[in-house]
């Protein structure tokens, strides 16, 4: 792999032997012992080679571009022939062949002259969090950007500064890289501890860590394209093309569909554009320096396959044929959306659209059904507004049925207009005519009128509580979003009204529904080959967020570890205004943190900080989080039951939610609000 050819560079300088004294803080001599076949274990590693064949992708890898290796320290099995840093047997296990320390201990330290290891749940309560523990357990991770040997402890391990500088110690005498490694805490619990060691133990962030990474891997995935050199501002004002490979200097706000996608800026994991890419199965990236990369230049114009790992990026050009054979092999299945409900008509609460299954339903069938009428957005807000505010804060919100959207395009003339579009060959062929046609439909709607009833009823509503003299957010549910198999995340648009402005009201509703028909938006469908007269637009209303502190996106799993050995919530969260986590302005970054909310004293890795806030501190409160944390483990839980384990699903599962704390109700005290909940997609195929 690319990553392990380079171990070469710098500090991993080939496999010769070191000579560096024993004493306290230097490498011994020791000898490489690898073979061509991967061993067990071994107590030193003597070169690259050793490395090289223990080492594995961490579990969790949240900083990417990184090799890891498990290192074990038994405390209960002295070395027979101790020296300075070498009290006790240190192993370094095939971090390939057992994932975690409790496979690789139970298996070679458990019985004989040594204590038997007890059950999982009885070793992992002690050698974590235990002061009385038998192992002193971490990894030695190598980070091929800032080229750094790093010790790091688990987030949640309580072990005391005594116990990180005797592992560290061990390890740095046993390694041939040992005169150049470091301790990474890897949570601000461990930070805490480490500040007690010796200065002669150099300690380097996640952030300095993550500066010094050039490479970003967020969908892993393989993708073939023209590859064009391009501005985020370009792409958002002239489309590209579905068979564009694009190289852009940051990442844009919304994106047609392409064949994959490079940033010369880091990305937010969980903006619109990753998790666009994510459902499309198309590659995307960060690489600094894209846009003068020699690969890619030389590349530029040419048919080419990208492909997005885990540690590393390759690009190769490809003929045409291999090109077509690739569009037709991964042509996206076809995606037949939830047949329209057109019968409820009216407003509707939001707690009645998704009633509880009767005897023998399940969660996610009443889903499916509550989305026909409802759409997604709408019929999963109302499982989440039953859930009780105590723990799920969401707004009171009603809803307008499928049913007025079709209305609204019958009696206008809309259908036929599309109908219209789709005969003809140059709509269909040219990207350009698309766009003028489809811009024509959106004024058409702008000029559509709306049903005096149901906008009598909406004028009506707005005037009584809890939504008098509040503005209204009029946010789109459609059957062909925040769904499992088609989230289409951002592919609509909400937008707001003053309550007593009837025309401000009614804009509201013809904005909204216009959204259906972007350029945008009908190209995914048209890429999923999705029936475009099939999409239906419920409206979710409620009242505005008028004194954001924050606003966030939160993922109730670790999408970093799609093992589960390393649970953790993963949010990224900003100061309120207008920079917003899902699109975020240029230049500007947000707190991005795991929460590690299910371990004691709930430890939290920041990854990343927002540069809107005063240095050194938070977006959110100790207080705030700890609130987030208990909405998010309540709402990975009720959703079980219709994507996790509760409905069978045993694999990877996690819910994508977005959040806000707002202190309008109470100045000074940001009342947290939860704005939906939809199935994460993961990263890729």
């Amino acid at each position: 792999m690319r990553a392990l050819a380079l171990l070469g560079v710098s500090v991993l300088a080939g496999c010769t032997t070191p000579t560096s004294p024993t004493d306290a803080g230097k490498s011994r001599a020791w000898a490489c012992t690898a073979t061509t076949a991967s061993p067990e274990s071994l107590d030193a590693l003597g070169c690259l080679d050793d490395y090289t064949a223990l080492s594995s992708v961490p579990v969790s890898a949240s900083i990417p571009g990184a090799r890891s290796v498990k290192v074990v320290l038994d405390l209960a099995a002295p070395t027979a022939t101790p020296s300075v840093g070498d009290e006790y047997a240190l192993h370094f296990q095939n971090s390939v062949q057992y994932q975690v320390h409790y496979e690789f201990v139970s298996t070679h330290l458990s019985g004989g002259a040594l204590p038997v290891v007890p059950a999982l749940s009885s070793f992992n309560s002690t050698e974590y969090f235990s002061p009385d523990r038998r192992f002193i357990l971490a990894a030695v991770s190598y980070y091929e950007g800032p080229k750094v040997f790093a010790l790091e402890f688990s987030p949640y391990d309580t072990a005391s500064a005594a116990m990180m500088q005797q592992l560290f110690e061990h390890v740095r005498a046993h390694a041939y890289f040992g005169d150049q490694l470091v301790l990474h805490p890897t949570s601000d619990s461990v930070a805490a501890e480490a500040k007690k060691l010796p200065s002669s133990i150099t300690q380097l962030t996640t952030e300095a860590l993550y500066a010094g990474i050039d490479y970003q891997p967020l969908t892993l995935a393989t993708g073939v394209g023209r590859l064009r050199f391009s501005t985020a501002a370009a792409v958002s004002a002239s489309p590209p093309s579905s068979q564009d490979l694009l190289v852009l200097d940051q990442a844009p706000n919304d994106i047609s569909v392409v064949q994959g996608l490079v940033t010369q800026t880091f990305q937010t994991p969980l903006s619109h554009i990753n998790v666009l890419s994510a459902n499309r199965g198309t590659p995307n990236m960060g690489l600094q320096r894209a846009l003068t990369n020699e690969t890619l230049r030389a590349l530029d114009g040419k048919l080419v396959k990208l492909t997005v790992g885990a540690l590393a990026w390759s690009a190769v050009e490809v003929t045409l044929a291999e090109a077509e054979a690739f569009w037709a092999a991964n042509k996206p299945p076809p995606v037949t959306l939830p047949p329209l409900d057109l019968g409820p008509s009216g407003l509707i609460d939001v707690e009645a659209c998704t009633p509880e299954p009767a005897d023998g339903g399940t969660l996610r069938a009443a889903i499916k059904a509550s989305a026909q009428a409802f759409g997604g957005k709408a019929a999963q807000y109302s499982i989440l507004k039953r859930l009780g505010d105590a723990t799920v804060p969401v707004k009171p919100a009603f809803v307008v049925p499928m049913k007025h959207y079709d209305d609204f395009m019958r009696d206008n003339g809309l259908y036929t207009l599309v109908e219209g579009y789709l005969a003809d060959a140059t709509f269909r062929t040219d990207s350009a005519v698309r766009v003028a046609r489809l811009a024509e439909l959106n004024a058409a709607i702008m000029r559509g009128a709306v049903r005096a009833e149901l906008l009598d009823a909406i004028v009506g509503r707005a005037q009584v509580a809890p939504f008098a003299g509040k503005k209204l957010r009029f946010r789109t549910s459609t059957n062909s979003e925040d769904l499992d198999g088609f989230p289409c995340a951002g592919c609509y648009e909400s937008h707001s009204a003053a309550p007593t402005d009837r025309a401000a009201l009614l804009n509201a509703v013809r904005e909204t529904y216009a959204s259906a028909w972007s350029f945008r938006t009908f190209e995914e469908r048209a890429f999923y080959g999705i029936d475009q007269f099939s999409v239906g637009m419920a409206l979710l209303i409620h009242t505005n967020y008028p004194a954001e502190e924050a606003n966030g996106v939160a993922v109730t799993a670790n999408p970093f570890d799609a093992t589960g050995i390393d649970p953790a919530f993963y949010v990224n969260v900003q100061a309120g205004g207008d920079a917003e986590v899902v699109a975020p302005p240029p230049g500007v970054t947000s707190d991005q943190f795991l929460y590690y909310f299910s371990q004691p004293n709930q430890p939290i890795t920041y990854l990343a900080h927002s540069n809107l806030v005063a240095p050194r501190t938070t977006v959110l409160t100790t207080t705030q989080t700890y609130q987030l944390g208990r909405a998010l483990e309540a709402i990975h839980r009720r959703f079980s039951a219709a994507y996790g384990p509760a409905a069978g699903n045993f694999g990877w599962y996690a819910m994508d939610v977005e959040f806000k704390f707002d202190d309008e109700a109470t100045p000074g005290a940001p009342t947290l609000y939860v704005k939906q909940a939809r199935p994460y997609p993961g990263r890729g195929r």
